[in-house]
């Protein structure tokens, strides 16, 4: 088994509010949803186990986009929209964080008895991936949280957690088990960070002898490797700023949505109604759904889709985001019964923004952007874990970008 990356996180404790909670669980679900149609399960799965989409993923959300707490909130938004819906949907996500943890197993039997999977092998591909990073690695990460993500084919994934009491970070783990090959021979194509000294690594090829006597090597017929082994880690100031973001595809972005009439979209697009506040947030919510790997190396983009909820870069926009799930929930329902034009418009949005952007040069102060939705958030219902946002002093700004 290989692990397919990891996440450095500043660690983040509070609760997400209640107001953004629902909106998480219902737009996780349209995202979910819209790639399984377009691109299969096991796409979701591949997606979940990427450390960099999984972040954008969080703060194309509203969550804080460099925290810890992405982990566990979009986890468990995930959990409870995707759950009820398991046996249409053939995804089904067990775990948690602390004590659901620990309930994995069980819940796995329980997905297995109703889908014919082997729940025995699964169980134990759920304990093994978190042996290995919690007790084979000892990296002074503690492990608090493990999902394990399947599909009605077997297939899985897992994101799980640890914590790192001494400073203060968090470590996100994601395993896929596609070209699975063995848990504890050399899993790890690689593994950066500090340097603490001599850890105790029983995945070395030098351990094989005392591997033997822990865990049997679990192997497939798959003889193909997953290509890289994903870093990402993420720094501890709250603000984004312009060296936290491609600046060329932010700006691209903005130009799209700002400096073009939404009425010349219309017809295009067949997102009738949609102003420029919303179609900012459509275009990034379409790029996480469409867009290829190598776009996602900057997650604080995706936050300018619908804010944080600690008002980093700004309060979340809860009207957007409420339009923002209207429509790709309509373009869904039209999809079930045939008519894909409003879906296929959303995935439009993100192939012009692929075109416009190739020959586009950005000129323009982020932190006028930031402040520019700072001063209007009250007119999108902008809201933070502190209140409602307020009417700025000077009624809002227009902004002339490019």
């Amino acid at each position: 088994m290989k692990r397919s990356g990891t996440a450095d996180l500043p660690l983040h404790y509070g609760q997400v509010p209640p107001w953004l909670y629902e909106r998480m669980s219902t737009l996780g679900l349209a995202i979910v949803e819209v790639i399984l149609a377009d691109y299969g399960k096991d796409e979701v799965l591949r997606r979940l186990a990427d450390p960099f989409w999984f972040q954008s993923f969080g703060a194309v959300m509203g969550m804080d986009w460099h925290s810890s707490g992405i982990t566990t909130s979009v986890m468990g938004a995930l959990k409870r929209s995707i759950n009820p819906h398991s046996k249409s949907l053939g995804i089904y996500i067990a775990g948690g964080k602390g004590k659901f943890s620990k309930d994995t197993p069980n819940e796995l039997l329980k997905i297995a008895d109703s889908t014919g999977l082997d729940g025995n092998e699964l169980v134990r591909c759920s304990k093994l991936s978190a042996k290995v990073d919690n007790t084979a690695i000892q990296d002074g990460y503690q492990l608090y949280l493990h999902n394990f993500i399947l599909s009605d084919q077997g297939n899985w994934a897992v994101v799980q957690q640890g914590m790192h009491d001494s400073d203060g970070t968090a470590r996100r783990y994601h395993w896929l088990s596609e070209n699975v090959s063995s848990f504890v021979n050399e899993p790890h194509t690689g593994i950066s960070g500090v340097n603490r000294g001599n850890i105790l690594n029983l995945t070395s090829a030098q351990a094989e002898q005392s591997r033997n006597g822990i865990v049997d090597i679990t192997k497939t017929d798959s003889e193909k490797w997953m290509q890289d082994f994903q870093r990402l880690i993420l720094p501890a100031h709250h603000e984004v700023l312009a060296s936290d973001v491609d600046m060329k595809k932010l700006g691209n972005i903005l130009w799209l949505a700002r400096e073009n009439q939404p009425e010349n979209f219309e017809e295009l697009l067949m997102l009738k109604g949609v102003g420029p506040r919303t179609m900012q947030s459509l275009a990034l919510v379409s790029e996480v759904i469409h867009g290829a790997p190598s776009r996602f190396t900057d997650p604080a983009r995706f936050s300018f889709a619908h804010g944080g909820k600690d008002g980093h870069p700004f309060p979340v926009p809860t009207k957007t985001y409420d339009e923002t799930i209207s429509i790709l929930r309509t373009g869904i329902e039209k999809s079930k019964l045939g008519n894909t034009d409003k879906s296929q418009a959303i995935k439009k949005l993100h192939e012009i923004a692929l075109r416009t952007e190739a020959n586009f040069t950005p000129d323009f102060n982020l932190e006028e952007v930031i402040e520019e939705e700072r001063q209007n958030s009250w007119r999108f219902g902008g809201k933070t874990v502190f209140g409602d946002a307020k009417p700025g002093k000077s009624g809002g700004i227009q902004l002339s970008l490019f």
